[in-house]
């Protein structure tokens, strides 16, 4: 753990959040002062004139401000969704789409695509795609298993995201290739260009509930982290505890595939940069990992669309940083994962 403990790691993430913003705010084809930036978000909060042109004001208000809430909120849940998937299932190596809320998301998105519905539409689809699939999986690994829940829940959920991707790539073979399957694959790479006031309600409501339930089971994660009976020996009834951190963790984890599509390694490696930064105790490291995950993905979405002329996928960077990153955590420490 970083020498200077909580405060200093909290300290560390709250830093990268508020770097990734004034970045989000200031680069990008129309560049913007961080002064002009202060000077328009003062004056909203005060109501008062800024004095800066219209245009500035339309840009950062109207185009960068919504696509900086829905990066912050996006990275925070699946980073928060991550750390509680890891725990629960004892395994260092666990992401949010473990038991499949990416896979029924991406079948829910494009069969949306597919029929030709609006943003709306393909959202919902997306968000309840997710939902159901992880109610499957958690319903048929609880009635399969045979002994291990843990073992059985991770099986399911490898197994029936198989057969989700399967219904994915059918999908994508049956659009048409000039204008359904584009739209299809770039959604599935990730991206929150195009991102709105109207889609930050939709996002904001699963990620503040889902992510209230994990904080206020925080001490309760800590027990999960051991077996079984040795939690039910400590008071944890495990049986509901991992019902409602799996609810949690997959309502954000959906909320978010349906605004910003399928994004990767968010959920994987800053979860383990929490735990490098302020440990493994749940009660400082969900929190922290929230604030590094938000700061973390709205780093990626500003290298997006500032990298090339055209807006690279969130997906493709984050794979891109985050393997190399992921491996240098792993190098750096010595100690082992709990």
């Amino acid at each position: 753990m970083m020498r200077g403990g909580f405060g200093r790691g909290l300290a560390v993430a709250v830093a990268v959040l508020l770097g990734g913003v004034a970045l989000a705010f200031t680069l990008g084809r129309f560049p913007v002062s961080a002064a002009d930036v202060a000077s328009i978000l003062w004056s909203r909060l005060t109501g008062r004139p800024s004095g800066m042109p219209g245009n500035v004001e339309a840009v950062v208000l109207s185009v960068r401000g919504p696509r900086v809430v829905a990066a912050i909120l996006t990275g925070s849940a699946l980073a928060a969704a991550g750390a509680a998937f890891q725990g629960l299932f004892r395994n260092p190596l666990v992401s949010p789409d473990i038991l499949g809320a990416s896979s029924g998301a991406a079948l829910g998105a494009v069969i949306g695509i597919y029929f030709s519905l609006g943003i709306f539409g393909i959202q919902s689809l997306a968000f309840v795609g997710g939902l159901i699939a992880v109610a499957a999986v958690y319903t048929l690994g609880s009635a399969l298993r045979a002994g291990d829940t843990t073992l059985a829940l991770v099986l399911t959920g490898v197994v029936l995201g198989s057969l989700l991707g399967a219904g994915v790539g059918l999908v994508k073979y049956l659009a048409d290739p000039y204008n359904q399957l584009p739209a299809m694959t770039f959604w599935l790479l990730g991206s929150l260009s195009g991102t709105d006031a109207s889609d930050l309600l939709p996002l904001l409501g699963p990620v503040l509930a889902g992510t209230i339930v994990l904080l206020a089971l925080r001490w309760k994660l800590n027990v999960m982290s051991l077996p079984d009976d040795e939690a039910q020996a400590l008071g944890v009834a495990t049986g509901p505890v991992r019902l409602a951190v799996v609810a949690a963790a997959t309502l954000v984890t959906a909320a978010s595939v349906a605004a910003a599509g399928v994004i990767g390694w968010v959920g994987l490696v800053v979860p383990h940069l929490a735990r490098f930064l302020v440990g493994p105790d749940f009660g400082r490291l969900l929190p922290t990992a929230a604030i590094l995950g938000g700061g973390y993905l709205l780093v990626i979405d500003t290298l997006a669309r500032t990298l090339a002329p055209v807006e690279i996928p969130l997906g493709i960077l984050t794979a891109v940083v985050g393997t190399p990153f992921f491996i240098w955590l792993l190098a750096s420490s010595r100690r082992s994962w709990s």
